[in-house]
């Protein structure tokens, strides 16, 4: 299959080579091409060569496995992980060699894991498949021999003319050929490709609008080249070759003609159009791109212990063997006839293979599956919540991937979006400053004799994309709609087009429509006036403005400029700069968002070179983004400056509360935005991220304007170094850096070995570390993604989180160890490349200090339990290695064995690590501070590590020794008799097993009727089980070394007692410690769980009589408050 896709995509490619013979601006380098025949008809004779070239078909395939190759895949996938392939090597050296425990023991075990994962991967799969089917099945409508023929989805090729109608979703990437509309235009929404429900407008090939009907679409004679399919849904190159009279004539193709898979047609009756990339070759499908895996800190701390227990495993097994032959090798040793003594040179490596099956169970497999069913029912947690539920959205939490659960409690960095993620991105008309004269919202009156004003008026109500739709339903409530008469609605893909065009309809001038290429505007008088759009020159981020060129019914022509200050004032050479100049300095202190706008007047000579420039730009098949730059630069000058408008972006709620609980909480909280400094630090100021009292230090272009950038470095370098030295708590200043993209590239160049040149990085980075907040303004998308990379690339290596909510946003999103999107109004693509995605900004608070506090403190009782837990129950094995002659004897029987970790022990933890709750959600809501306990990995670090492995091997030694000193030389039953190994095994494996389940419930703090269940349901069974394996002579097995062994031991008191004993000798150690630490050395969170544990006993103690008691236990348990178990 792999191979067959590559010759066709080869052979894709060098017939597209072939395929372009007629030469076209640009086409001399530009050879990664596709030929598309429309219809599927040979280009006339003489023309160019028909080459048949073979495309995939429009099935779309999500889903992972097939029914033949599911079980070899999953397989060979499940196997690289180390931990599965390890126990993979044990199995099978227990089927190949004499091994002293059964090869059930290993593979039960790992025969439960891969069963486990390989059903959730394959149900999983199953849906997808599920799905795709659905689609690839769906109906559509083709053209052919002009007649409309209807086929499945997945039957499409490339080439086909298809028949969409309203409300219809498009079945793959087509070519707009014509419309229902007279205007060969068509509305679209791409809300299941990027989230915007806005109607975008496209637009059908001038020279074929005009055929509406099958027969004339038919008839239609034309191929297309175009770039081959690659995943940016904003961009595409091609062009069309209509042939008339056998005479090509050449269009171009851009993006505003292709229509994309998942799309749907709005507000047009049907549309005419031809496929162009169909399958898993459509833009949406390439978008389905696996992201780069994230691991998590833990996750990397779980593979270190798995490292160092694996070293500990190869030591054991490689004493036990040198110290086998040494003690075979004394010849003192009195040894029973039975056992011969092993030849050194053939079996030295055999005996080593043994002992490393014997002591395997160390290595806790299990814990793999057990860490991914508590992340995968854990995350569950997040979308339940109903607190981060928003009502207006109807949304809630969504987690894309459960793997980073716990990361959530480790933030260090966050890095946030400014507009739609700080603000509402609710825009709202303030103002319009035009020669310096000032309209406000309310304003209804306007100077009639000054002709800028009416010009710069009728500049907003041209310069924009807006939609104008006579009525709407949404949600079944009509929109457009005032006192019962139709009105004007305006839509549009960006709000602050909205807002400024119903700005101007309350200062006196509606836009109404765009009509045949006219618009149309009412002004002050109720007179309509119409325009020509001639061209539109589309916003970027990189020039950010945009233009239009209109002819006015006098036949002027003008081209109407805004855009951003920063983009306008270079181009402007006459105008009150300098008055609109302050004008939007002004606004932008106050956090208003400030556009420019601008206008040229040109003549006929002008605009005939303009169309030139524009038409030779949009021809070129290599590099059109760049031409179209270029052209744009040229035409955009000389420009005469009109005024500026002020838009208000309203801050979120609570997202100045939720901003200082993540500096309580120990977090930094960068703002990466593109608007200008001054915008920018206002709302920095009103979120609380800077204070009144917090020292700016600017690190803009302004700034090195004056000083080289060397110099301004070092100098913000001495002050935050030099205040650190002298710094004392009277006198604590809180620094902030402002930083701007031009500086930040200047700073991320690689430096040059000179005096006067250097890295910069590591300064730059010394000072943001002494900032408790910055600000990077005018920032690229790329730029916001080096900053995020820059920080987690530091010498510190913090765990960083990325939030936001537009498609600038996702580069970072996805560079941050954590992404996540905000459902907001710039669309889901955020949303879509995200780890999680939140409605609001303010649930980030809950997320972190209470879902990611959880998590963190759950899954690392986790990890640490599982070693512990299985270090109490391999290195008695070791002990008793000494006392066998190293013979390779179990302690424990098989069954034992395989079931310790699959059904003895593992629910427990499990539910303890989806439910604990150490602190109550409203005391870590209430107090971020409690964060920092957990930051750093801290339950993860090294000397909690070597704890846990020092206590496990503690309780092994109490176990062990314990019962062997107990009952050395001694009677075990009344009658006299002695008990043998298997007794032996058996006392120890159940003080084992009562021990760790004990050890849970020790530090179990929430306690839930499903904790008593589980945890004391598993001792249950565990002696239920142990009386019917031991009370039964099962029939297919090949011994019955077990039988009434544990009906024995229980009979012996001195058993019961010694089972007690050891019990309390193992757990009292610990208890003591953290009596004693919590007593001198108490952290936060444990004052909090004293100080809640002595606010229940005092309430306990004021119960004067019974029926207080019983009303006070009463109101407790109605609360869910918690007994903290010390």
């Amino acid at each position: 299959m792999v191979t067959l896709t590559f010759l066709s995509h080869f052979n894709n490619y060098l017939q597209s080579c072939m395929s372009l013979s007629s030469y076209c601006v640009g086409e001399e380098n530009w050879v990664d091409s596709r030929t598309v025949y429309i219809g599927h008809k040979e280009p006339p004779a003489g023309t160019e060569a028909y080459i048949q070239q073979r495309f995939p078909d429009n099935r779309i395939v999500s889903s992972k496995y097939t029914f033949w190759n599911f079980i070899p895949k999953n397989m060979f996938e499940q196997f690289r992980r180390v931990a599965n392939f390890y126990f993979l090597i044990i199995f099978l050296v227990q089927l190949i060699i004499d091994t002293p425990t059964s090869p059930v023991t290993s593979g039960l075990p790992l025969f439960f894991v891969i069963t486990v994962t390989a059903i959730k991967q394959g149900y999983e799969d199953w849906l997808r498949h599920k799905a795709d089917n659905s689609v690839n099945q769906c109906p559509v409508h083709v053209v052919q021999h002009g007649k409309v023929v209807r086929k499945q989805s997945r039957k499409l090729r490339v080439g086909d003319v298809v028949l969409v109608k309203e409300d219809e979703t498009f079945p793959c990437d087509l070519i707009l050929l014509s419309s229902s509309r007279d205007d060969g235009t068509c509305f679209v929404t791409t809300a299941s490709l990027d989230g915007e429900s806005s109607h975008k407008t496209y637009y059908a090939v001038q020279d074929t609008k005009a055929y509406n009907t099958e027969k004339e679409v038919d008839s239609i004679h034309a191929t297309i080249e175009c770039e081959q399919p690659q995943p940016d849904l904003y961009k595409f190159v091609g062009r069309i070759s209509i042939y008339m009279d056998n005479e090509p004539v050449a269009r171009p193709l851009g993006s505003e003609n292709l229509l994309l898979r998942g799309a749907t047609l709005k507000n047009t009756e049907y549309i005419y159009a031809v496929a162009i990339y169909t399958g898993m070759e459509t833009k949406m499908a390439l978008n389905y791109q696996s992201k780069s895996q994230k691991r998590s800190a833990v996750e990397k701390s779980m593979n270190a212990y798995l490292v160092v227990y694996l070293c500990i495993l190869i030591g054991k097994a490689f004493i036990n063997t040198v110290l086998k032959y040494v003690w075979q090798a004394d010849p003192n040793r009195d040894e029973p006839w039975y056992n011969e003594r092993t030849e050194t040179e053939r079996q030295a490596f055999t005996d080593f293979l043994a002992f490393m099956v014997l002591f395997n169970y160390i290595i806790p497999v299990s814990m793999y599956v057990t860490v991914e069913m508590q992340k995968f029912l854990g995350s569950y947690f997040i979308m339940w919540d109903d607190e981060m539920f928003d009502e207006e959205l109807g949304e809630r939490a969504v987690v894309n991937t459960s793997d980073l659960n716990e990361e959530l409690g480790q933030v260090e960095y966050v890095f946030t979006d400014k507009t739609g993620t700080l603000t509402e991105n609710n825009m709202e008309f303030i103002e319009c400053c035009v020669d310096g004269h000032v309209y406000c919202r309310v304003t209804q009156c306007w100077l009639s004799t000054q002709e800028h004003e009416e010009l710069f008026f009728r500049a907003l109500c041209l310069c924009h994309t807006v939609q104008v739709k006579e009525e709407e339903t949404v949600d079944g409530i009509k929109h457009g709609i005032h006192q019962g008469k139709s009105t004007s609605f305006y839509i549009s893909s960006s709000p602050d087009e909205v807002a400024l065009v119903e700005g101007m309809k309350r200062l006196g001038f509606t836009y109404l429509r765009l009509k045949d290429s006219h618009m149309e505007i009412l002004n002050r008088e109720d007179e309509i006036e119409r325009f020509e759009l001639l061209e539109v020159l589309t916003f970027d981020s990189v020039r950010r403005r945009m233009s239009v060129i209109v002819r006015a019914n006098t036949g002027e022509l003008y081209l109407f400029c805004k855009g951003a200050d920063s983009s306008i004032f270079p181009r402007v050479i006459s105008g009150k700069v300098e008055q609109v100049r302050a004008r939007v300095e002004h606004n932008a202190v106050e956090g208003l968002r400030t556009l420019c706008v601008a206008y040229r007047p040109l003549s006929s000579e002008q605009y005939q070179q303009v169309c030139h420039l524009l038409s030779e730009a949009k021809l070129a098949l290599q590099d059109r983004d760049k031409r179209l730059a270029e052209a744009y630069d040229l035409i955009e000058t000389d420009l005469i400056l009109l005024g500026a408008t002020a838009v208000e972006d309203r801050l979120q709620e609570k997202a100045a509360d939720t901003i200082e609980s993540l500096h309580k909480a120990g977090m930094k909280v960068w703002v990466l935005t593109g608007d200008k400094m001054e915008t920018a630090a206002a709302t920095c100021y009103a979120s609380k991220l800077f204070r009144r009292n917090t020292q700016i230090l600017e690190l803009t272009t302004k700034r090195t304007e004056e000083q080289s950038l060397h110099d301004v470095l070092f100098d913000l370098s001495r002050t935050v170094l030099r205040h650190d030295k002298s710094l004392k708590k009277c006198d604590f200043t809180d620094f902030g850096l402002i930083i701007d993209g031009a500086t930040l590239s200047a700073v991320m160049r690689p430096g040059q070995e000179d005096s006067n040149s250097g890295n910069y990085k590591e300064i730059f980075l010394e000072i943001c570390r002494n900032c408790s907040a910055v600000l990077c303004c005018r920032m690229a998308p790329l730029q916001k993604a080096q900053i995020v990379k820059l920080i987690k690339a530091s010498k510190e290596h913090p765990i960083t989180l990325a939030i936001g909510d537009g498609a600038n946003d996702v580069s970072m999103i996805l560079e941050a160890h954590v992404g996540i999107g905000i459902m907001g109004k710039e669309g889901r693509q955020a949303v879509r490349n995200s780890d999680y995605a939140i409605p609001k900004f303010k649930h980030l608070k809950k997320m972190l200090l209470v879902h990611g506090h959880y998590y963190y403190i759950r899954i690392s009782e986790l990890v640490q339990y599982f070693f512990y837990k299985n270090v109490c129950f391999i290195f008695p094995q070791f002990l008793y290695q000494f006392f066998c002659g190293f013979s390779q004897q179990p302690l424990y029987d098989t069954a034992y064995l395989t079931l310790y970790n699959i059904s003895f022990t593992s629910l427990p933890i499990l539910l303890y690590s989806l439910i604990e709750q150490h602190i109550n959600m409203d005391i870590l809501k209430k107090d971020p501070s409690l964060y920092r306990d957990i930051a750093k990995n801290s339950l993860l670090r090294w000397p909690i590590f070597i704890y846990w492995t020092i206590l496990g091997v503690y309780d092994a030694i109490v176990m062990f020794f314990g019962a062997y000193f107990l009952f050395d030389n001694t009677t075990f039953t009344s009658n006299g008799q002695m008990f043998g190994n298997w007794t032996f095994g058996t006392l120890v494996f159940t003080v084992l097993v009562f021990t760790v389940t004990f050890k849970l419930a020790l530090d179990t703090h929430y306690w839930t009727w499903i904790n008593h269940f589980v945890i004391w349901g598993s001792l249950i069974f565990f002696v239920v089980f142990s009386l019917l394996w031991g009370g039964i002579i099962w029939p297919f097995l090949n011994y019955q070394r077990m039988y009434y062994v544990f009906m024995q031991m229980l009979s012996s008191g001195p058993a019961w007692l010694s089972i007690i004993l050891l019990i309390t000798a193992g757990l009292l150690p610990d208890v003591v410690k953290k009596v004693i630490w919590r007593a001198l050395w108490p952290t936060t969170t444990e004052r909090i769980q004293v100080g809640t544990h002595t606010h229940i006993i005092e309430d306990y103690g004021s119960a004067k009589t019974t029926a207080a008691v019983f009303v006070f236990w009463k109101n407790y348990c109605k609360t869910k408050d918690r007994w903290v178990l010390l």
